[in-house]
């Protein structure tokens, strides 16, 4: 497997725009929340057993899955948040590793939003953590999806913390500001990954 550099952030912190950044200069990004969606496509046996667990109301009239629902079932339920987990888990983790394997670029981002709450951080050569204040999240979490502070706030606590997500970090970004203002870091922590990759390449070679 190439050399893998593991984005992740609370919500409201911006790994989107991040990684949209790298993927502008040619890095392949390799995302868990995409991957997430795809599993449970309509058609897949992952979604098949999500309504054999919950019923036919979890799904929406087009057939697919309400992702809205399914949150208010998890969130209320951890037995049924420890069971959807066991589900979909491992079946998110081959696709990931199969998307991995199959870049072009010399470095891979793996965009994975759970890192820390998974404990993923081990399966990649480099942590990079989006930072935001708590204050930012929330606000932005308030705009972006149009709930209450009380319920950015829970979804806040769910999360790690931004201490634990620190504690593990190898470079930060730190993206309170302007959203072009994080391109000049981008651009730097680019060059540093493309010489960690060139390095351990040359490495492996015998």
């Amino acid at each position: 497997m190439g050399f893998t550099v593991a984005l992740t952030g609370g919500i409201g912190s911006g790994k989107s725009t991040v990684a949209n950044a790298f993927a502008a200069l040619g890095v392949n990004v390799v995302d868990a929340d995409i991957i997430a969606r795809q599993v449970v496509e309509p058609g897949t046996e992952a979604l098949h057993a999500i309504v054999e667990h919950f019923g036919a109301d979890i799904l929406l009239k087009n057939g697919s899955l309400n992702r809205r629902l399914l949150r208010e079932h998890i969130f209320a339920s951890p037995a049924d948040k420890a069971w959807l987990n066991g589900l979909l888990h491992p079946l998110i983790q081959k696709l990931t590793q199969r998307q991995i394997a199959q870049a072009t670029s010399p470095y891979v981002l793996w965009v994975v939003p759970l890192l820390v709450e998974n404990q993923l951080n081990d399966r990649a050569d480099r942590v990079l953590v989006i930072d935001v204040s708590v204050e930012t999240q929330i606000s932005r979490t308030m705009q972006r999806d149009g709930v209450s502070r009380e319920h950015a706030e829970k979804i806040l606590a769910a999360q790690a913390s931004r201490e634990a997500r620190l504690a593990i970090a190898d470079d930060v970004i730190d993206n309170n500001g302007a959203p072009d203002a994080i391109v000049s870091d981008v651009a730097r922590l680019h060059a540093a990954y493309l010489y960690y990759a060139s390095q351990a390449v040359s490495q492996e070679k015998p």
